[in-house]
């Protein structure tokens, strides 16, 4: 098996992760939220209304202030919407997966050994270029 077969067949076993279910779930939850759809519409309208306001050539800098109120408080209940919540910890869960996993590739090819290495034990030396991601 090729490496680039190996990764295809990881790529499946992502897929088939409680993990990932986890996340396509939620998606599906937040996608037919309607309430939360009509929330994310509003925001978008809200948003594209304060760049046309910013771009003219003499902004009236109340009304800017006011779309940013309006764009921070729909912001909020969207980001507070029981879909989104869930929505976000499944692709907390999910990210944290494959930062774990792109971790142990990258040590590999450092010459770390891929089955013992812990990207959770490896400690940060501070230089970002070789890294795999927070943890």
């Amino acid at each position: 098996m090729t490496i680039i077969e190996m990764a295809r067949e990881m790529g499946k076993l992502i897929q088939e992760s409680d993990e990932y279910k986890a996340l396509m779930d939620a998606r599906t939850a937040s996608d037919n939220d309607e309430e939360l759809q009509k929330q994310i519409g509003e925001f978008n309208l809200v948003r594209m209304k304060m760049e046309i306001e910013s771009s003219k050539p003499e902004p009236d800098q109340d009304k800017i202030n006011q779309l940013n109120e309006q764009l921070m408080s729909i912001y909020t209940a969207v980001m507070e919407s029981e879909n989104m919540v869930a929505f976000n910890k499944a692709k907390d869960v999910v990210d944290h997966m494959m930062n774990h996993v792109t971790a142990i590739l990258t040590a590999a090819v450092n010459g770390e050994d891929p089955a013992t290495y812990d990207p959770e034990a490896a400690s940060c030396g501070g230089d970002c270029c070789s890294c795999g991601g927070c943890h």
